[in-house]
């Protein structure tokens, strides 16, 4: 599983308990508990439980008095974060390039990422046809290199093939991760988290601050797949998401109030207008 701390023992930290699930093993020092049980308890979807065993408790060494000791194996194991990303009309580009380069944050990076989708689409116009794209295969090119145009499913669909990984973008209004490039027999694995009109990048925080942060996982990693989805129904929940048939939008240009993203789109259409705020 990957457990940063499992690489790094302690001494006189205190010896545990450990449970899984009705299981009840000997008590263990944090030497002891090795990645075996970790996933024993994730394959059979078991409650791993770490308890403090009084009995055997050592004193503390200096490093644990001064940076305290984990209360249980969970503040040990690295979490999936959202890394927020500026809103700028380019954060899916800059998310993924974020994730794809291990954690770089580069905004600039989006005007690149744009003409490079451009000329693969212009390379292809018989596979990228207006059936396709929703506009002729010259008006896409002319359209995704605009500062001020989003990008979907297309274009991360063009980044899978050429960053050769699987990009999964996680929804967190449906609770459903949308995995481009699954079947292209790829690697490696990327994520993104999508609330409806916004991408942020996914990574594996470690409680190591030394440690940088992980954006790149094996395509066999389900465990992250299923922290993602947890994540996007925490948001779900506190309701962090846009409805993007139902949300209201001003177009900036000439301040017409629309509703949706079926008005918006038609709106643009009819006027030539592209830049929209929420309301």
């Amino acid at each position: 599983m990957g457990l940063a701390w499992l690489g790094q023992r302690t001494r006189g930290v205190p010896s545990f308990g450990l449970k899984i699930g009705f299981k009840i093993l000997k008590p263990r020092s944090r030497e002891e508990i090795t990645d075996s049980h970790l996933v024993s308890a994730a394959s059979t979807r078991d409650t791993l439980i770490v308890e403090e065993d009084k009995g055997r408790t050592k004193t503390p060494s200096p490093a644990v008095m001064k940076h305290g000791a984990p209360s249980s194996v969970r503040d040990a194991l690295p979490v999936l974060a959202r890394k927020v990303v500026p809103a700028d009309n380019s954060c899916l580009f800059t998310s993924v390039f974020y994730v794809v380069e291990g954690g770089v944050l580069d905004p600039a990076c989006a005007p690149e990422m744009r003409s490079l989708i451009a000329q693969i689409v212009a390379s292809d116009p018989e596979f990228y046809c207006e059936a396709v794209l929703g506009k002729t295969n010259q008006e896409y090119c002319d359209w995704i290199r605009r500062d001020d145009t989003w990008g979907g499913a297309i274009e991360v669909s063009i980044l899978s093939k050429f960053y050769q990984c699987e990009i999964c973008v996680v929804d967190t209004q449906t609770v459903r991760i949308d995995r481009f490039g699954e079947d292209a027999g790829y690697t490696k694995r990327v994520l993104l988290i999508y609330d409806g009109i916004h991408y942020d990048p996914l990574e594996r925080i470690f409680c190591d601050p030394d440690t940088p942060p992980l954006t790149i996982f094996s395509s066999n990693d389900d465990i992250v797949l299923a922290q993602a989805l947890e994540l996007a129904d925490e948001a779900r929940r506190k309701r962090q998401f846009t409805d993007v048939n139902r949300f209201t939008l001003r177009c900036m240009v000439c301040q017409k109030g629309l509703t949706g993203q079926a008005e918006a789109r038609e709106h643009a259409k009819e006027t030539g207008h592209t830049n929209f705020g929420e309301v």
